[in-house]
């Protein structure tokens, strides 16, 4: 029989208004803790069974923290709720006119739907790319890139000539927003401190590590102070920035550059975009050309009553931002913050009230010592700005385990910068039959 036609099972019988979230990143979570105990039943789909936090995934690509420091466990936040519930699953597809969606485990009628499903990477097209390149928009990416890494490195170590292992050591990292910056200092400083401890017979000298962004600074969308102190930092510890330098082509050896000469490197990490993820169901007109979907001042999305998105996936237009709110995680987490009120008035009877986006501000780490930090008053960089960072990090990570072991983390990282975590863990063979199940797709 086809799951397609038959309910989820094991989901409890209520007379609440059953709220449906499909994806347990930073909104649709943020939305159900908010909906804990609220008049409502609260399903909450995701393919993962845990909740990833993204800032830091280049933590773990770089071998500074483990896996497990940055995700948790979607089923231990609600523990004591009665009123949550959550399932693993792909949601494939939803019907808005019969108010039911699709999953692979079968289907579930609601009575509000949000859809927070987050984005992934984008190549724009270029197959090769798409093909070769490493992305980092998972913790399993994270943790393939640092095998990728670790494996390059040790392969390199037999080989004879310098020339034979430039592919291998050089890293090229494309996108100079926050997650790439942040990649390329931790690289360096791997290459610095740790990896000429791990391999002393190579010459990290040899080694590259070049960071390219096709516009004319990196952490664009940052202050003029922010821009340039980044750009100084990365030089100083010896990384290579290409501004104003587009990527054409990659072909698992050498990195193929509008109007310049090619880079080798057999690792290429692609940190240069992002495209929302879509479920199918809607129409075409409901997507502005960046692929976003059209919300209006509530999030709900424009004709479809009782159906909102959240973050990334979603474009409200106002004057302060005709083309969307920045693609971050505190649009998504304040998008959830009002739309939790807004359910509860509209459940009451009462009128909801507009989404207003309050900027916090944004910052980026460079290596393990600098930062730089934009507060909607107040600019600052160096040393005092990578403190703010991690103050910032570790208390919006989930758990009071996870907080204090990512503390240890980089308490002893800061004091020894030697981590621990330079284990290369291959996957185990997989048989085709359980591929799908236990294979995150790329």
């Amino acid at each position: 029989m086809d799951q397609s036609l038959k309910s989820i099972p094991n989901i409890p019988e209520s007379n609440l208004p059953r709220v449906i979230i499909i994806g347990g990143g930073f909104g649709g979570l943020k939305l159900a803790r908010d909906l804990n105990k609220k008049p409502f039943q609260v399903i909450l789909l995701d393919k993962n069974n845990y909740h990833q936090f993204q800032p830091l995934f280049y933590q773990v690509a770089t071998a500074g923290l483990e896996p497990s420091a940055i995700s948790f466990p979607l089923r231990k936040i609600f523990h004591n709720s009665k009123n949550v519930i959550f399932r693993m699953t792909e949601v494939q597809s939803v019907d808005t006119d019969r108010k039911k969606i699709f999953t692979e485990a079968g289907y579930l009628d609601y009575d509000y739907l949000v859809l927070a499903m987050g984005a992934d990477t984008n190549y724009f097209g270029a197959k090769n790319i798409e093909y070769f390149a490493s992305p980092m928009k998972t913790v399993s990416e994270a943790l393939y890139i640092r095998n990728k890494i670790i494996h390059n490195y040790e392969k390199a170590i037999n080989i004879e000539k310098p020339e034979n292992r430039r592919a291998l050591m050089n890293v090229v990292i494309v996108g100079g927003g926050p997650t790439g910056v942040e990649l390329a200092g931790a690289m360096a400083d791997l290459r610095n401190t740790v990896l000429p401890k791990d391999y002393p017979e190579l010459s990290f000298k040899n080694m590259k590590i070049v960071l390219i962004e096709a516009g004319p600074a990196v952490l664009a969308p940052m202050s003029d102070e922010a821009r340039s102190h980044s750009l100084k930092y990365l030089e100083d510890l010896g990384v290579e920035v290409m501004l104003n330098t587009k990527v054409s082509d990659y072909d698992g050896k050498q990195v193929f550059l509008e109007g310049k000469e090619p880079i080798e490197t057999e690792t290429l990490l692609w940190a240069a975009g992002i495209k929302p993820n879509r479920i199918e169901g809607f129409s075409e007109d409901l997507y502005a050309r960046n692929g976003r979907i059209y919300v209006n001042e509530f999030s709900e999305i424009r004709s479809l009553k009782h159906v909102y998105a959240l973050g990334d996936i979603s474009l409200i237009e106002d004057e302060e931002h005709p083309r969307g709110h920045p693609q971050v995680a505190q649009v998504a987490l304040q998008q959830a913050k009002n739309l939790g009120k807004n359910l509860v008035e509209i459940h009451n009877g009462r009128a909801p009230k507009p989404f207003k986006y309050k900027d916090l501000g944004s910052m980026a780490t460079i290596g393990r010592k600098l930062a730089v930090v934009d507060l909607p008053f107040f600019k600052f960089q160096g040393f005092f700005a990578w403190l703010t960072w991690l103050f910032v990090h570790l208390m919006a990570i989930l758990g009071v385990k996870n907080k204090v072991f990512i503390f240890m983390d980089w308490s002893w990282n800061y004091l020894s910068f030697d981590p621990s975590l330079r284990l290369l863990i291959k996957p185990k063979y997989v048989r085709e039959s359980e591929r799908k199940e236990l294979i995150e797709e790329k």
